[in-house]
């Protein structure tokens, strides 16, 4: 399948040729919608599931921003929208056969640290895995990666450190830290968000991780984006909803959008 996903996508994309991917989160896909040179709606790239959830509009964008080619998913699949695992990471391995080497990936998150506040970035520079699933089990595509991958920098520690620098350089203010993926779709409880606080971590969501250890064992560079969308339950004496996520992710957008073309143009 993952030949003939590559194959319907070079023939729709003819000599373009992708070296960046992007995967934009809830709310986030404006950028998709600035830089469009080529699109293809998931529903005809085989392999590719159909995007359910609000803020997420379901196509490839092709585009050439800052002098590099790039790939962005605009809107991702999910493990709570009944998806395999497998099926979540699929388009990572399918975007490393296209030939991208840089992957950043970013998300809607809800804030643990208690110093965050919503539409802050944060910078992700480690993960908790505690979704209970680990997308590199089966059958290893040594093609691709190692069949024992090292995770010690999933996140490239130098790009953490460039994405910092050129936050600094524009003003914008990004924190940075632990980022937990649980599978959802319920929000977490408090004594849920008591416990990330625990054991590490800096904000919770449902994706990110999965993409993010299929990339590293692809060989890929990693950059990890959190839009702090709502403080998590525990955190905030106020309830959650996925319409204030999109709110504070709309909010964030233009800062957000700002960062990111600027990292594509220095990576």
């Amino acid at each position: 399948m993952l030949e003939k996903t590559v194959k319907l996508i070079n023939e729709k994309i003819g000599d373009f040729k992708p070296e960046l991917g992007i995967i934009l989160g809830s709310g986030l896909g404006e950028l998709a919608d600035e830089y469009c040179d080529i699109s293809i709606d998931y529903k005809d790239v085989p392999g590719f599931e159909v995007s359910t959830v609000s803020g997420h509009k379901g196509r490839l964008v092709f585009a050439e921003i800052n002098g590099k080619n790039v790939v962005m998913m605009q809107g991702r699949f999910h493990f709570y929208e009944g998806h395999s695992i497998q099926k979540v990471v699929y388009p990572v391995k399918v975007m490393r056969k296209l030939g991208v080497k840089n992957l950043i990936i970013t998300n809607a998150a809800g804030g643990v640290n208690p110093s965050f506040n919503p539409s802050d970035l944060m910078v992700i520079t480690d993960h908790i895995n505690f979704m209970g699933q680990n997308p590199l089990i089966g059958i290893n595509d040594d093609s691709i990666g190692t069949r024992f991958p090292d995770m010690s920098e999933v996140y490239t520690p130098e790009y953490v450190d460039l994405v910092k620098k050129i936050g600094n350089e524009l003003g914008i203010d990004l924190q940075e830290g632990v980022y937990m993926a649980l599978t959802g779709p319920s929000y977490e409880t408090p004594a849920e968000v008591r416990m990330a606080g625990i054991i590490g971590a800096d904000a919770v969501g449902m994706s990110t991780v999965p993409e993010a250890m299929v990339a590293a064992w692809a060989g890929m560079k990693v950059i990890g984006l959190s839009c702090i969308c709502n403080s998590a339950a525990g955190v905030s004496t106020v309830g959650l909803s996925h319409d204030d996520v999109i709110k504070a992710a709309n909010k964030a957008k233009d800062k957000f959008k700002k960062l990111v073309v600027e990292v594509i143009k220095r990576i």
